[in-house]
């Protein structure tokens, strides 16, 4: 292996589709082929040229014009590029933006394809592809795979692909199998051989039945048994361990081995088989390609910069109307105040980076699958970041000088504004690097807020203002000089202080009025500061640059925690691999006994409008414990459309709807299971969501009804249920949780607690979950449950509702064959309960496509086939065959496959029909018109079904329900609850050391000003932690909402209580951590009243700022919008909070502002319950009361109006917050 460079040698094509949703799907594909080169496949054309030299051949014109053509470097991109975009049937969206959960763009089942073709553009000659066709159907992945194995047999590469529930048409384009079980070969060797292997072993595949279905059921303990044909002894449970020792015996086995005995000889092979060089072409090619791509993102990105562009501005603005030119004058006591400006100017900049840290987040997977992959160095991705910025930095700090500068009075000596814009150049440029090497180095947002605001805090805490040098404990040194703000503030200090406007000496003294401001406040008075503190920015600047590269280089991904396996799949794994087996009959015993006295229960009825219970012996259906209605849903001529696509208008496309559905009709029914299918794109989603009343745009036309009354989708959502493909849950309860929540809040009033256990424990039972009650859910593809697990719970989610009508989009998508099997044994055994159940599905085995009564099939919108399938598919292989041109199915052909392919439009184009009208004048369309008919004309004898509450439980239930949930996820996810009390403590801690015992210094203003430094500090850094930290907890609880608000189980205002009710204790209890550490460390007076009224005006501020970050993500459609619109108000608040500038300083018509400001009411009420009765005489004359009331404007008889206030504060957001949640809907469906 360390002869050649193995990631450029293969390629690994993952099951996750990692893309920059910003890029084209064509721009995606020409940024791979660019990275990775044409190297290895010009050696091998000179090699082709020389050795048709020697032959005397003379080649095609047109093949040796292509040849040459794609080995141009400036040709290869786009003549490679659309070739495999053709391929893979990308060329129709190849100018469509990918997309992500922020940015519309291609299908699930298009990116899917999009992350094989990345890697296929470039000259890798080994392939490694896992689950290519998760969310595409049958035919689309047949087509994939049918082109892989030309472009592999063509030029002679290596492509090991594995595929869940591949059809038998797309299993047999193979050459070889590998059959891997528990983590041991099976079978390895040439794909007719394999079922001869088995054979051998006592098994045989059934007709009809698929190949790759029964590879993996015949090594399995529970489905072995259905496979043995060797009647001349009694079946035994032939291990995974037996079958790999006994295909070493067998013919492929021991050819296999000989093989791997026999050295390689190199010189069958050309040197250039096998890459030497680490990158596809040279590093400064990569340079530039990479700095293309960075200027590209930051055009699509251009709503955050002018955004940061915008919020600098209006910042600037208010400043300047904050610290005017005649309120700024040149004296002594206005010192403070003007370092006040400039600090504020140096913090500014400063946050104005922390946009980086989540865009830097977010790009790091894709980063780590690119490096992997040797596209480029991590100095080539990091570069272009840093340089690109130079502009954006520039043009921040210089929108603030020309702003600020003159306006605030400062020196007007233009040298020094310009050294003054060269200083805050630095310091964005300095900012950007810090937090992007905070994101590089923490790779996940929770950590990055937390640690990035705990560095923040102390490089500002430690950087000479507000706490002055000679206050700093001694402790604090080295953090002082480390500090790049102290340079900063520094060098801005020096360069205004030291200027003509403070040259002048007062009387009374011998130095300057400027270096007396810097020494009073601790500040360097040389000259010669500010160019070190230039200097020293400029080393920050290479050091972070160097920090980000080096975590770039050097950092992982961060491990994703490993599925739940239950005990039983523990057990069924060892028995696979070793035969081994415990007492089966112990456990059967076991089983009865937990769950005999469920079957003793009986099941309920409905009698006179009143469930009742009644005993039962026998149960013969599982999950029918309560009784439900059956309902049938019958839709008439259904037409959805949307805006067209702006795409679409620019290339020429002059209508202003683009159609979905076009006049769809169809009857599901109880006890039938329907498969709703269609290649990509063909509107089965669509047609679910619509009739599930899921669509939250786009214009809909047409009939539905419900067993023959109107549909009304406030009753419809009691009756039905809807799996989601995305599987969406709460991640911190457990599977059983789950069920319970759902069943508490679904279920009606007069089912008591005891049944509507039993109820989901049969329903556990018959989804097959029991054994994983107590697992917790996680998050998708993190942790917790797996994919077929996930797609259970989502079932049972729905089924413990006892719905009569159930949706389910794709439960089948992302599984293996035996998972999807078991899948759909669940949604085979609903079905039979007598429920109506619609399925869509993508690419089923012959057995799940046989297992549904009716198939539903559209195409380009429009239905082509309505009815029964009959067994093995008869029926609707009869109407096919029976339409003019379609070719038959071949034997053991699937005819799901076999559907899609005879129906596709290019089928459509070649036989000159129309499958839809061919429909719509055939006698199965007539029959199920008039089946619509009967069910409309013949209502259930059910009187129009409704509800006298709009939801199943009152509004006191849903709120005791919502906070118990609540409750147990801010439990369980320590991540968030444990990581604010470790940062609380922290700040705490440091903010105690650094402020040792200066609350009790009460002689000099300065002594105040610290101890007022301590609460501002503590204000603004917890609080805005505190507002960072529960943005993305309730972000990903906003998604569960949508869900299940959408399935009518409570109002808005029960989930915005039990959000708002959960965070008060962990929030107290935070209060009481940094408030008992922080007071008795800065020795703030002891007494009961003092103590309390700073424990109370702190609990709200902490709390506030909570319901903020809560509010501020209600109110957009996305964390990272709501990080950056809230970012942008805590400047104005720190501004306006009464430390920097006090109220009695600010501009008459700019103090209503500060009576909003929320942290300017924090401070007062702080800051007068500690010193506003104080009458301890200063230094200089007058009380601590005095002074406090006189300069800052605070009085210690309006307390009660300032507990007020911060009550009022809490209030307004969580309004606020109940409002946006039950108000804006930004599900896009």
């Amino acid at each position: 292996m360390h002869e050649f460079v193995p990631q450029r040698t293969s390629a690994y094509i993952s099951q996750y589709d990692l893309h920059i949703g910003e890029m084209t799907v064509r721009e995606t594909l020409a940024f791979s082929a660019k990275c990775q080169g044409v190297s290895s496949v010009y050696d091998v054309f000179m090699e082709l040229l020389k050795r048709e030299k020697e032959a005397n051949i003379k080649p095609d014109p047109d093949i040796d014009v292509l040849l040459k053509a794609a080995l141009l470097e400036r040709e290869k991109g786009s003549l490679i590029t659309d070739y495999i975009l053709k391929i893979l049937g990308l060329d129709v969206c190849a100018d469509i933006m990918v997309g992500n959960e922020m940015t519309r763009g291609i299908s699930g089942g298009q990116r899917k394809r999009v992350t094989t073709g990345e890697l296929l553009v470039g000259p890798s000659k080994v392939f490694f592809m896992d689950n290519i066709s998760t969310g595409l159907d049958s035919c689309t992945t047949f087509q994939i795979v049918n082109s892989i194995r030309q472009f592999v047999h063509v030029l002679n590469r290596t492509a090991v692909i594995s595929l869940l529930q591949p059809s038998p048409e797309t299993y047999n384009l193979f050459d070889d199998v590998l059959l891997i079980s528990e983590g041991q070969i099976v079978y390895h060797g040439p794909r007719e051989s394999v079922l001869e292997f088995f054979e051998s072993m006592g098994f045989k595949c059934p007709q009809r039945k698929s190949v790759a279905d029964y590879l993996q059921e015949v090594t399995s303990r529970k489905d072995q048994e259905q496979y043995w044909v060797n009647k001349e002894k009694p079946y035994s449970y032939i291990s995974i361990k037996e079958f790999s020792e006994a295909f070493q015996t067998f013919h492929v086995g021991r050819k296999l081995g000989r093989e791997l005995s026999t050295p390689f000889d190199r010189l069958k092979s050309h040197p250039s088989a096998l890459s030497n060089s680490k990158y596809g072409i040279e590093k400064k090619e990569l340079l530039k390609a990479c700095v293309s791509r960075e200027l590209l993102l930051m055009k699509r990105n251009s709503f955050v910069y002018t955004f940061k562009v915008v919020q600098i501005v209006m910042v600037a603005v208010i400043t300047m109307c904050v610290f005017p030119h005649g309120k700024m004058n040149h004296q002594v006591e206005n010192g403070w105040i003007h370092l006040g400006a400039l600090h504020f100017g140096l913090t500014t900049i400063l946050f104005n980076g922390f946009f980086e840290l989540p865009m830097t987040i977010i790009k790091l997977p894709i980063f780590y699958k690119h490096r992997d992959l040797l596209f480029y160095p991590s100095w080539a991705y990091s570069l272009p970041t840093y340089l690109l910025k130079i502009p954006i930095s520039a043009l921040e700090a210089a929108l603030w000088v020309a702003i600020t500068y003159h306006a605030m009075g400062f020196d007007p000596n233009s040298g020094r504004v310009f050294k003054q814009y060269l200083l805050l150049l630095m310091t964005s440029y300095m900012s950007c690097g810090l937090f992007q090497s905070i994101a590089a180095l923490s790779r996940n947002m929770i950590i990055a807020n937390t640690s990035g605001g705990f560095l923040v805090l102390l490089l500002i805490v430690l950087g000479g203002f507000p706490l002055s040098r000679q206050a700093l404990n001694k402790c604090w040194n080295w953090a002082y000089w480390a500090s790049p703000i102290m340079y900063a503030q520094n060098a801005i200090a020096t360069n205004e202080f030291l200027g003509e406007r403070w040259k002048h000496v007062l009387s009374g003294s011998v130095e300057a009025l400027g270096v007396s401001v810097l020494r009073n406040n601790g500040l360097f008075t040389n000259p010669n500061w500010y160019w070190i503190g230039v200097g020293a920015l400029i080393g920050y600047i290479c050091f972070f640059t160097g920090l980000y590269t080096v975590s770039l280089s050097y950092l992982n991904q961060p491990k994703k925690a490993q599925a739940v396996l239950s005990e039983e799949a523990l057990k069924e794994k060892h028995a696979n691999r070793t035969g081994e087996t415990e007492d089966e009959q112990l456990e059967k015993e076991v089983r009865i006994n937990s769950h005999g006295e469920s079957n003793k229960m009986g099941s309920l009825t409905c009698k006179h409008g009143r469930t009742e219970v009644v005993p039962v012996d026998n149960q013969r259906n599982k999950g029918m414990l309560l009784p439900f209605p059956s309902l049938s849903i019958t839709f008439e001529n259904i037409t959805y459309s949307i805006d067209m696509p702006q795409e679409m208008k620019g290339r020429g496309v002059l209508r202003n709807h683009l159609v979905i559905l076009n006049g769809v009709s169809g009857a599901f029914r109880p006890g039938i299971l329907t498969a709703v299918m269609g290649v990509s794109g063909a509107g089965k989603t669509t047609l679910m969501d619509v009739l599930a009343g899921r669509k939250t745009t786009g214009y809909i036309e047409g009939k539905i009804t419900i067993s023959g009354y109107p549909k009304k989708q406030e009753t419809f959502a009691r009756v039905s249920g809807y799996c989601e493909q995305n599987d969406i849950h709460s991640p911190y309860v457990t599977v059983y949780e789950s069920l319970l929540y759902s069943a508490w809040l679904r279920l009606p009033s007069e089912v008591d607690s005891q049944m509507r256990k039993l109820f989901i424990e049969a329903v556990m039972e018959l989804v097959e979950l029991t054994p994983l009650r107590e697992a917790l859910v996680g998050l998708p593809n993190l942790n917790g449950l797996m994919i077929d697990q996930r797609k259970r719970l989502t079932i049972a989610v729905e089924l413990v509702a006892n719905p009569s009508i159930i949706f389910m989009d794709e439960p089948t998508s992302g599984l293996d064959a035996r998972a999807a099997a078991i899948v759909m044994r669940t949604v085979k055994n609903t079905a039979e309960t007598g429920r109506t159940v619609v399925c869509t599905i993508h690419q089923p085995s012959i057995d799940i496509f046989e297992s549904f009564d009716e198939l539903f099939l559209l195409n380009q919108g429009e239905e082509i086939y309505v009815g029964p399938l009959g067994r093995h598919s008869f029926d609707m292989i009869k109407y096919f065959e029976g339409i003019n041109g379609v070719s038959s199915i071949k034997d053991d052909y699937n005819p799901a496959t076999w559907m899609l392919e005879v129906t596709t439009g290019a089928q459509e184009e070649v036989l000159g029909i129309n499958f839809a009208n061919i429909y719509k004048n055939s006698d199965l369309y007539r029959r199920n018109k008039t089946l619509i008919r009967e069910l409309n004309s013949n209502p259930s004898s059910l009187q129009d079904y409704h509800f006298h509450t709009h939801y199943a439980q009152s509004f006191l239930k849903q709120c005791m329900a919502c906070l118990w949930r609540q409750h147990l996820s801010y439990w369980r996810n320590p991540s968030y609850t444990a990581t604010r009390f470790l940062f609380t403590t922290v700040i705490a801690l440091m903010s105690g050391i650094t402020f040792w015992d200066l609350g009790s210094k009460r002689s000099r203003h300065k002594d105040l000003f610290n101890a007022i430094a301590s609460m501002y500090i503590g204000i603004l850094f917890i609080g805005t932690q505190n507002a960072s930290s529960v943005q993305p907890v309730v972000a990903v609880e906003r998604a569960v909402f949508y869900r299940e608000r959408a399935t009518g189980m409570y109002s808005a205002l029960p989930y915005a209580f039990a959000q708002v009710a959960v965070e008060m204790p962990y929030v107290f209890i935070q209060t009481l951590i940094y408030g008992l550490i922080v007071y008795s460390m800065i020795g703030f007076e002891w007494t009961l009243t003092k103590f309390v009224q700073y424990m109370f005006f702190m609990f709200f501020t902490f709390l506030y700022f909570t319901f903020y970050g809560m509010m501020a993500v209600a109110m957009t459609p996305n964390q990272n919008i709501a990080a950056v619109l809230s970012t942008s108000f805590y400047s104005v608040w720190s501004l306006f909070s009464g430390f920097l500038v006090p109220l009695t300083r600010l501009p008459m018509w700019l103090r209503w502002y500060a009576w909003v400001c929320p942290v300017a009411w924090t401070l007062y009420g702080l800051v007068a319950s500690q010193y506003g009765d104080v009458q301890s005489v200063l230094d200089s004359g007058g009380t601590v009361a005095e002074f406090v009331k006189d300069y800052f404007g605070f009085r210690h008889d309006y307390l009660w109006v300032v507990s007020i206030m911060m009550i009022g504060f809490n209030v307004v957001f969580v309004f606020v917050f109940a409002f946006s949640i039950k108000a804006f809907k930004f599900e896009k469906r």
